[in-house]
């Protein structure tokens, strides 16, 4: 009977330990992440959430102070940097930007806010990100099976629109159809030597040659030079983005900013008021139909409008991995994928996806954050460790490691 009492009083011991347990890891659960809704992003003062009021000001401030020196005209801008290549000239459109503008976003919650976040402006290559998230959904579907096929065999010829009726004299035996990845050379780079800006793609689209891009200062190589074997050398060329965006239209068989609303902006609950645009000589004939082959960024005008509040939703989806309420936007596999690093350049990951590695592009920030950068300086910083976006708008580039130094001085200790 003795021994009968001792196991039922072991059992109920046994019993209340595990119901304690269960509380305290209850009690001790991380909390549900905040995300705004489509209509509704919510607001909480730095002291709301532990954060130093007046070091968050003085990081608002010093934002404000080292405001980028080009013009605010966007087109005069062009013309003082990149309009200097050759074939410099724009053929997209451009726009006066804004005040110096930014969102600090903490767990979830806009904690500060400076200039004009609501103005939708250039965001120059920012727009690579948005273009290799396209390209992810696409892998993800099973429209691209492997980021490591050679392009080629996913781009059939392409019919330019708008061509003349009747054709001069002088074009006859020329192509009459586009075949960007048709060379030697081009046939074999792969999806992810073009997302990691290391394919040397070789030729001309929308009437840009690819090494008029941030040319080489001997002029004698521009034509000549030996091609780089893909995937050995980083090199910057937004003629090459415009490749991956024309092959990534042909997949998809639909323009690039329908897939994008669809399937990230839309869902995410981003506003209605972003465009992605291309240049005004980017067309094509699709399924009988005219579609616009979007461009990677502001070089020659175009790419991404957005606002900042825009810009600090994709931030937030991208910290998640992809992930927005719950839902698997973009699968965590193709962020991880972003986030390693190239061979070529260990502080680039896919496009736009600039990484921290050896803290060698911010100092002040965590090894772990990473940034959609684009000229502007336009950058969405992203801080999984500290739960931090921030979106930054015009700001002077040296100043970027300031101002995250600054901010993450204000998070609770």
């Amino acid at each position: 009977m003795m021994s009968i009492r001792r196991s039922s009083t072991a059992i109920a011991f046994l019993l209340l330990s595990v119901s304690t347990s269960i509380a305290q890891k209850k009690k001790t659960a991380a909390p549900t992440p905040y995300f705004p809704t489509a209509q509704n992003w919510e607001q909480k003062s730095p002291q709301d959430l532990g954060l130093n009021a007046t070091q968050i000001a003085s990081a608002i401030n010093y934002a404000k102070v080292n405001e980028s020196k080009n013009p605010r005209s966007m087109e005069m801008s062009h013309y003082q940097s990149f309009g200097k290549e050759p074939y410099g000239f724009a053929i997209g459109p451009f726009a006066e930007r804004g005040e110096p503008t930014g969102l600090i976003i903490y767990k979830g919650y806009v904690v500060a806010s400076w200039g004009e976040p609501m103005r939708c402006d250039m965001t120059h290559s920012v727009t690579k990100s948005f273009l290799s998230t396209v390209v992810g959904l696409a892998v993800d579907q099973g429209l691209i099976r492997n980021v490591n096929d050679t392009v080629a065999p996913y781009v059939p010829p392409i019919e330019v629109f708008a061509q003349p009726l009747m054709r001069a004299a002088d074009q006859l035996g020329e192509p009459e159809l586009l075949q960007p990845f048709a060379t030697p050379h081009n046939r074999t780079i792969t999806w992810d030597h073009l997302l990691r800006q290391t394919s040397d793609w070789e030729g001309m689209l929308w009437g840009k040659p690819e090494w008029a891009d941030r040319p080489s200062a001997n002029a004698s190589e521009w034509r000549t030079r030996p091609r780089n074997k893909p995937g050995s050398t980083y090199e910057y060329n937004d003629v090459r983005v415009n490749a991956l965006a024309l092959a990534a239209t042909s997949v998809w068989r639909k323009p690039l900013p329908e897939v994008l609303k669809t399937h990230i902006m839309d869902p995410i609950g981003a506003s209605n008021t972003w465009r992605w645009t291309g240049y005004r000589n980017a067309w094509i004939v699709l399924d009988g139909h005219p579609v616009q082959s979007v461009s990677g960024g502001g070089h020659w005008g175009g790419g991404m409008f957005i606002n900042a509040y825009d810009m600090g939703r994709f931030g937030l989806l991208t910290m998640h991995k992809g992930n927005w309420n719950g839902k698997q936007l973009l699968s965590e596999k193709w962020v991880s994928q972003a986030r390693t690093p190239t061979l070529a350049q260990p502080t680039y990951g896919y496009m736009n996806w600039f990484l921290n590695t050896d803290k060698k592009y911010l100092p002040s920030a965590p090894e772990t954050a990473f940034t959609h950068v684009g000229n502007g300086t336009n950058i969405i910083y992203v801080d999984p460790d500290h739960e931090l976006v921030m979106v930054v708008r015009w700001i002077e580039t040296k100043a970027i490691d300031g101002l995250v130094k600054t901010v993450l001085e204000a998070l609770p200790k």
